[in-house]
């Protein structure tokens, strides 16, 4: 029986139970995606990074994602995690390196301070004009209150790895109490070509965010993201595309997870198609998995 060592990790959060839980397996060498999915499954966390090594001089690691139902190519958050507990292991020093994903390798920086930053895709913005009547069905959010907003900042599916509807809304308290019927929302989704729906206001909880935001994703098999770091690097790209602001700021900070009882930040950083997305990461549980051979069954042993 290979036994590995298995960490959760919470990202875009400076103390556990907070931000978004990564399941992270940082040697995962020899391990096949039969057996990646059944780690996955079994930690539960909305996305698990499985770190090997790479042949290529250019890039420090392989990096693979997986949600408890299917691989993904890119995950902000348990990258930033991943980063984290390499730094802090002493197996990654501060300064920039790269990781390949599968949507490509991807420029990626730890600082002295210990906060992790990834680059991510070329960024790709289409605006669309959705029905919002559906979109207020499937959200459960007043149709209103996102016509409203829309009128100025228009919906969009974007991207920077992995797309995103976003859908703007214009008041906190609509967006915290959206009510969403997760098939609608997986509908909703797939028929514009998105992983997922995240929808923002800039009416945010605290005075230094640009915005507050929830993701959800249910056709990933992530029903509600409490902190979305593809998702944050998407609307970044996006808030840019459509002149959100009259002075861009250098560096935006989004707020997730309030509603979830996970509440984190993650920064963002939009230079032209260079989009960067940073945040603290801390490790709330460090152990070892049991993992049956791949010609065994595949039950495992917590």
């Amino acid at each position: 029986m290979d036994t590995r060592r298995t960490l959760l990790i919470d990202a875009f959060a400076a103390e556990p139970l907070a931000g978004n839980a990564a399941g992270v397996v940082p040697d995962a060498d020899g391990l096949d995606a039969e057996r990646m999915q059944a780690i996955a499954r079994e930690l539960s966390a909305s996305e698990t990074a499985f770190l090997t090594p790479d042949a290529d001089d250019e890039v420090d690691r392989r990096i693979r994602y997986f949600t408890p139902e299917q691989e993904v190519d890119l995950c902000g958050h348990a990258t930033i995690a991943s980063l984290v507990h390499l730094h802090d292991e002493g197996a990654l020093d501060a300064g920039e390196g790269r990781l390949r994903t599968n949507a490509a390798p991807i420029d990626v920086e730890v600082t002295d301070d210990g906060v992790a930053w990834m680059g991510t895709g070329e960024p790709s913005v289409e605006v669309v004009d959705p029905d919002y009547e559906r979109v207020g069905e499937a959200l459960g959010i007043d149709p209103a209150a996102m016509q409203d907003v829309g009128a100025d900042v228009p919906a969009a599916v974007a991207t920077v790895g992995l797309p995103f509807l976003i859908v703007p809304v214009n008041f906190l308290e609509h967006l915290g109490g959206a009510d969403p019927d997760m098939d609608a929302v997986a509908a909703l989704a797939a028929d514009h070509g998105a992983t997922g729906v995240y929808a923002f206001t800039f009416d945010a909880l605290e005075a230094d965010s640009t915005l507050h935001a929830r993701m959800w994703a249910p056709g990933a098999g992530v029903p509600e993201d409490p902190v979305t770091g593809t998702a944050s690097g998407a609307c970044g790209a996006y808030l840019h595309a459509v002149d959100a602001f009259d002075d861009p700021p250098a560096e935006m900070r989004f707020e997730q997870g309030h509603f979830v009882d996970r509440p984190g930040f993650v920064r963002v950083r939009v230079d032209g198609d260079d989009v960067r997305v940073g945040g603290r990461a801390v490790t709330a549980l460090d152990g070892t998995l049991a993992v049956p051979a791949a010609d065994d069954d595949d039950i495992l042993e917590a």
